[in-house]
């Protein structure tokens, strides 16, 4: 009896010692997620040049070229995402729509525009995502831009601010791929 626990606790061990870490493998996701309403009140006169996406091992993201210094947003789940100024509905595919607000306007101090997306309610191709399902325009007005974000389901996101490239700045999302 002593012999087969002796070999019961020896393969075991042996087991143990050499499974390969699952964890090894994976990045660190680990960040400060939410799906609550995030807001930076700060503004700036930098306007907006471009909107892209990028897939990521745990999130999707959309980043917000801006053509100066750092400026704030306003970042949320709601029921439906409005056209700035006239309140027409801007509608998304998904099963939530997070409505984004850059303190910037997508026009430079002539009222030129500095953004101006070929298709209003395509920015970007997201067919292959995880999370998100589109990216569309909303608007620019009094200062401000709105783009609309469809996404699979209320999933946690994040959003930060980062300098560059240059003298410009971005304004950054992520949407988790799940809780």
């Amino acid at each position: 009896m002593r012999r087969l626990l002796l070999l019961f606790f020896s393969l075991t061990l042996a087991g143990l010692w050499f499974t390969p870490s699952q964890a090894a493998a994976s990045p660190n996701c680990d960040s400060v997620w939410g799906s609550l309403y995030k807001t930076n009140s700060t503004w700036s006169i930098a306007a907006l040049t471009g909107v892209r996406t990028g897939r990521h091992a745990c999130f999707d993201r959309v980043v917000f070229d801006l053509a100066g210094p750092i400026t704030g947003y306003h970042v949320g789940y709601v029921e439906r995402v409005v056209w700035d100024g006239s309140g027409a509905l801007v509608p998304l595919r998904g099963g939530a729509s997070l409505n984004i607000i850059v303190n910037a306007p997508a026009l430079d101090g002539a009222g030129d525009p500095t953004y101006t997306p070929a298709d209003r309610t395509e920015l970007t191709n997201v067919g292959n995502y995880r999370t998100f399902r589109q990216v569309a325009w909303a608007g620019t007005f009094e200062g401000q831009t709105t783009i609309g974000l469809g996404v699979r389901a209320r999933l946690p996101f994040q959003v930060f601010t980062l300098p560059g490239p240059g003298a410009g700045s971005r304004v950054v999302v992520d949407v988790a791929h799940s809780w």
